[in-house]
């Protein structure tokens, strides 16, 4: 008898919606003379999206991890592939034989890139980094960068600069402006006079520079950005006002998970109190008694789980342990029992962690 896979936590992918996502977000960046690459990570590079991606016209996919590139690489897509971390040494072959461009910023990494691309019989694109105040990868005194960037396209005779980039907003919390912009063009200009040949790629940040796009206020030096989550939610452009880029939508993946336990408790847990399941010391808000559901799913499936949002303005995500979720359903209309179903848009973090469970069932639309 063949055995009955369980119908839940489900995720719908609407591909409808990703290519609606993805062609605005293309006929925006090209209209303001921006090449956008791509990025699959978010997405765990689900080969259905990665079709859309393509089918819609992005030249060029990019991923942190050189295995998604991998994946492009094997479906045969005839589009560029963009490594977006400084390669850990040990994967310098890896990078040799799937990324077309990789981002860096360390001179030792390239010389041993160098020394990989020459073995490998081709010449290893780099686009080399520049810190703007985020902290995370990047040269951040400009004198400095300037001067390693004009090494890296001069000393290395299978290492090609292509251009330079910046990341904003991924650790620092740093927005995007026409100052810190302005800076990574004149920096451009800077490394441009002293090798005397034109830099393919100014690439100006990822989905937090759309808002800056849309108003017409990005230099008209930066030339490029990595876009990755703003294509899957337009929630995800933060700084975006209301009525900017409205065609876009947060419907991109829908996750269902059932309920297996409703009824009412009270709010604040009872008797002496310890860590709670991952070390925390987590702080309840005593609402009394209240009605609550108990969901399917967990942390081991989303990440944080108040990186979902409810579909159901009536219900409050309390939260989750690795397996069990807990959610206010007090203010709901619906009164949920045993077998129903509870569904969620998902936000950055919880997309990272459940499109990469094999355990929730992926449901495409199209």
């Amino acid at each position: 008898m063949a055995r009955r896979h369980a119908g839940y936590p489900a995720m719908e992918v609407r591909l409808d919606v990703i290519r609606s996502n993805a062609r605005v977000i293309l006929d925006l960046c090209r209209g303001h003379g921006i090449e956008p690459a791509a990025v699959v990570k978010g997405f765990n590079a689900i080969p259905q999206i990665m079709d859309v991606l393509v089918g819609e016209g992005y030249r060029c996919l990019a991923s942190s991890r050189i295995g998604h590139l991998a994946k492009a690489r094997a479906r045969g897509y005839p589009v560029a592939t963009m490594g977006l971390r400084i390669p850990m040494r040990s994967e310098l072959a890896d990078v040799a034989q799937y990324c077309d461009v990789i981002l860096n910023s360390d001179l030792g990494t390239v010389r041993l890139l160098d020394d990989e691309a020459r073995r490998a019989g081709k010449v290893q694109k780099i686009v080399f980094m520049r810190d703007l105040g985020d902290l995370r990868e990047g040269v951040f005194d400009s004198e400095q960068f300037v001067e390693r960037a004009v090494f890296a396209a001069k000393d290395f005779a299978n290492i090609e600069l292509v251009g330079i980039g910046a990341n904003l907003g991924c650790y620092g919390s740093v927005k995007p402006t026409v100052k810190n912009m302005q800076e990574l063009a004149r920096n451009a200009s800077e490394i441009e006079r002293a090798t005397g040949r034109k830099l393919g790629m100014v690439s100006g940040g990822a989905s937090t520079s759309l808002p800056m796009v849309a108003r017409g206020q990005m230099p008209r030096e930066i030339n490029h950005l990595r876009v990755g989550a703003a294509i899957m939610h337009r929630r995800e452009i933060y700084g975006i006002e209301e009525g900017e880029l409205a065609e876009l939508s947060d419907k991109s993946l829908v996750l269902s998970a059932e309920v297996i336990e409703a009824g009412e408790k009270p709010t604040h847990p009872v008797g002496e109190r310890l860590l709670d399941c991952f070390g925390n010391v987590a702080v309840y808000e005593d609402r009394g008694v209240r009605r609550r559901v108990l969901l399917a799913i967990g942390a081991y499936d989303v990440g944080n789980c108040q990186k979902l949002d409810p579909l159901d303005e009536g219900v409050r995500i309390l939260g989750c342990s690795s397996d069990h979720m807990i959610v206010d359903v007090h203010d709901s209309r619906r009164e949920y029992r045993a077998g129903d179903v509870m569904s969620f848009g998902l936000m950055y973090q919880s997309m990272l962690f459940a499109t990469s469970n094999d355990m929730i069932r992926k449901n495409f639309t199209r």
